[in-house]
């Protein structure tokens, strides 16, 4: 009997024999290695091994006796019998034959790589992979195995493995029984990452379900640290379809702590047994500031995911998310596939119900994190500091520890949410969570300090990738809409947005595009500091520099830092309604808000009388004191559209008072690479100002179109400080010269044949004004997210009724 198959005779179909890890492995192998799909060569030691050490050591009769009456529910009992089980298969002896047929195998392996390789050896179990269930982390891994004793050791403690007690756990709860799933074995050739880097990736995003890019994760070291949830890493999306018409850039980044690395344990080449065959070790600080690939690898990285999910996807005839993990060799340099999965979570949800978490209530906030998910939930604080405590959990408590492992998940079903100091978005906790679709928030470093147990909180992952948890038992809603049966609108019903961290989640909306994407948000937020402060940094102080040098450290300077991290946000904001237009306008601070910013008093006049219809909008762009600065808007929207592929970014002028002035800044724009009607741009221009529409012909001779702005131009044209509380009675978008200077503004882009449309507050707060603009004949609207949904079925209403008077129906 063959008790061991290579990797180049293995199949998907071959999970029965050999578990799906095993087989995922041969089916890239076999059939993705001749793409370029590296992966390292191996073998699976099979089901019928599983069988036969069973068999010869009379093992079955003992495990009966202790899981027949098995309750996994009970923590204390699970734990006992648990640990029984593995005690029997590990001290099983091995048959002859098959103790030969892996040390055979080995010795290929040594003969294809060299004496000294190590070995990776890895469960594989036969239900594991399945599109129910992931088995993800219910088995045991060794890394390292550079001896004949220590890799059967290793085997034997894998086949233990079967019976951990999460293992047990998560059978039961799948609906497995204990003894149909068999565990298999992965040998393989060890990925020299102990000296590289290594991670985890996605063909999907893991927290919203949007399909268009690739998620990848990844540190320094072996990629335990990152399954595990031990340390931040780093994390990178790539966009498929601009990726697929050729484009190569990383759509946003993080960088992580990357606290630990793990690599090979030295004790280990003397090739004696052991459990521990790695070690972490502290990552030295230079290392924690830079990203742990580079973008080539991003863009590897991001080709391996595409053509594995592509595989999948033809196999089954229809789209097949991937759960990775890749390893970059430190000797030879190259990046290898060691597993790949069917993602289990989002690719699973059916129909088409949009469900969207709205906080109401208000608390203080106590602690943020990585978000897992979008839901919010609610509960008391429980501390877990160890497996032990374990079975005094309770459901509906809100589970808090500094990490998870696979044997906390019997409690962590129990939870309202979950709370832990460390992991990424890739890390156990977040995968389970995910699972259990429980809100999770992870990587909130001193949650369990800062958090008292018994204290009631509410955990919200409902206001982007920053998890909050806030005190108290907070009031929410839940708004859960069918989109499956929304008609196409004449008027194009498009979205203001400028948080990138918001993108993913919001592209399910039914919308045509984004009629509003502001700078501001991504500077405030991402860059923190002045754009002049980074281009003349000596002119600032010794703080601002530190400051800048800290930010910028994992880029090739200060510019290089804006440049990307604005490109980036605004990629990001632009994928989620890719290919529809996406509307940026470029920055719109004023000078106390500029001011605000690190360096910013240094460049900006700090006693301007009225910032509102001051030095702000078009009037800096090609002014002396901030033309530097705008040349890096305009490098990073120029790399938004030419590198990154987005052509549905549109950019947009604000605050522009006089034609001329509009001139000259097309004209800046030109000199900074950013040619109107080349490559497809198209410059819009706020319509704000009350000589945009009496001017209106001569700003089209400049402009593409024009998106009103009805705070402004409701400022503007009545003559009311909207910032001002004393006057702010008097502030009336739907004033009725107000509604006279939007009527005149539509008609005149009409005219002239250019796109009008309106990115303001008044038709999200005031739906007779989204019915006064449809009955215009406006081009498109653009809403606040919130108001979407409130405000389309109306529209189609207003629509559908003009139709039928237009009939006579």
């Amino acid at each position: 009997m063959a008790y061991v198959k290579w990797f180049e005779a293995l199949g998907i179909g071959d999970v029965p024999s050999v578990g799906g890890k095993n087989a995922s492995l041969g089916e890239m192998y076999r059939h993705l290695s001749t793409a370029g799909v590296l992966v390292p060569n191996g073998f699976a030691v099979t089901a019928e091994a599983y069988d036969a050490v069973l068999e010869a050591n009379g093992a079955l009769e003992k495990l009966h006796a202790q899981l027949d009456d098995l309750n996994p529910d009970d923590v204390t009992q699970l734990q006992a019998r648990g640990k029984a089980c593995r005690e029997i298969l590990y001290g099983c002896t091995l048959p002859p034959a098959l103790e030969a047929e892996i040390l055979e195998g080995y010795a290929a392996l040594k003969r294809e790589y060299g004496d000294d390789v190590s070995l990776a050896v890895r469960s594989s179990a036969t239900a594991e992979d399945s599109p129910e269930a992931s088995f993800a982390g219910q088995n045991d891994t060794y890394l390292n195995i550079a001896s004949a004793e220590a890799l059967l050791d290793a085997y034997k403690r894998c086949l233990a493995s079967n019976f951990t007690d999460r293992s047990l756990h998560y059978k039961f709860d799948s609906g497995f029984d204990y003894f149909d799933v068999k565990l298999c074995v992965v040998v393989m050739k060890m990925v020299r990452s102990d000296v590289g880097a290594s991670g985890v990736m996605f063909s999907i995003d893991t927290e919203t379900g949007f399909r268009d890019v690739v998620y990848i994760t990844g540190t320094y070291g072996l990629g335990e640290n990152v399954v595990q949830g031990t340390i931040d890493p780093d994390g990178f999306y790539v966009h498929k379809p601009t990726f697929d018409r050729g484009h190569r850039a990383v759509l946003k980044r993080s960088l992580g702590k990357k606290e630990l690395k793990m690599i090979f344990s030295e004790a280990l080449s003397s090739g004696s047994i052991a459990v521990e065959y790695t070690k972490n070790v502290e990552t030295p600080p230079a290392e924690r500031t830079r990203f742990c690939i580079a973008d080539e690898d991003v863009m590897v990285l991001a080709d391996y995911a595409i053509k594995i999910e592509r595989h999948y996807s033809q196999n089954v005839g229809h789209d097949k998310p991937m759960d990775m993990e890749w390893a970059k060799d430190g000797i030879d340099g190259r990046l290898y596939m060691v597993q790949a999965r069917p993602e289990t979570v989002e690719s699973q949800k059916k129909g088409s119900i949009l469900e969207i978490y709205h906080l109401t209530g208000e608390g203080e906030l106590l602690a943020t994190g990585r978000a897992v998910g979008t839901k919010i939930g609610s509960g008391k604080v429980h501390h877990i500091r160890d497996t032990s405590q374990l079975g005094e959990f309770k459901q509906g408590e809100v589970l808090l520890a500094d990490t998870t492992t696979p044997d906390w998940e019997p409690v962590m079903k129990m939870a309202s949410a979950i709370v832990t100091n460390r992991g990424g978005r890739t890390c156990h906790a977040a995968i389970v969570s995910r699972e259990l679709g429980i809100p999770a928030i992870v990587g909130a470093e001193d949650a369990t300090e800062k958090l008292a147990d018994g204290r009631e909180v509410t955990v919200s992952c409902a206001e982007g990738e920053t998890g909050r948890v806030y005190d108290g038992i907070l009031a929410y809603d839940v708004e859960r809409t069918d989109l499956s049966h929304l008609p196409k609108t004449r008027t194009k019903i498009m979205m203001n947005l400028g948080n990138p961290d918001l993108a993913f989640s919001l592209a399910h909306l039914p919308v045509d595009g984004i009629g509003l994407a502001r700078m501001e948000f991504i500077i405030n937020e991402s860059i923190k500091v002045h754009p002049m402060a980074l281009v003349h940094p000596e002119k600032t102080d010794l703080a601002t520099r530190v400051q800048i040098e800290a930010l910028s450290a994992a880029y090739e300077g200060p510019e290089d830092f804006f440049v990307k991290r604005l490109s980036e946000g605004v990629a990001t904001i632009a994928s989620a309604v890719y290919p529809d237009p996406c509307v940026v306008r470029m920055s719109d601070f004023k000078t106390n808000e500029y001011a605000t910013l690190a360096g910013g008093q240094f460049f900006e006049p700090l006693d301007e009388a009225n910032p509102m219809i001051g030095f702000r909008g078009a009037a800096r762009y090609s002014h002396p004191a901030y033309e530097e600065g705008f040349a890096l808007e305009c490098a990073a929207m120029k790399r938004v559209r030419n590198e990154m592929g987005f052509t549905n970014v549109i950019l947009m002028i604000p605050f522009c008072r006089r034609v001329e002035e509009g001139r000259r800044v097309v004209e800046t724009m030109a000199k900074h690479g950013l040619v109107r009607g080349e490559n497809g741009l198209q410059i819009y221009v706020m319509c704000e100002i009350p000589n945009n529409v009496i001017s209106i012909d001569g700003f089209s001779e400049v402009f593409d179109g024009f998106s009103i702005g009805s705070n402004d131009l409701t400022q503007l044209t009545l003559g009311v400080d909207r910032d001002s509380e004393i006057v702010a009675f008097d502030y009336e978008e739907r004033d009725e010269g107000v509604l006279k200077m939007i009527e005149m503004a539509v008609e005149g882009a009409k005219r002239n044949g250019r796109h009008s449309g309106i990115c303001g507050q008044a038709p999200s707060d005031y739906p007779e004004v989204a019915e006064f603009l449809v009955r215009l004949g406006i081009d498109s609207i653009s809403l606040n997210p919130d108001s979407v949904l409130t405000t389309l079925p109306k529209i189609i209403d207003l629509e559908a009724a003009e139709q039928k008077a237009q009939t006579g129906e």
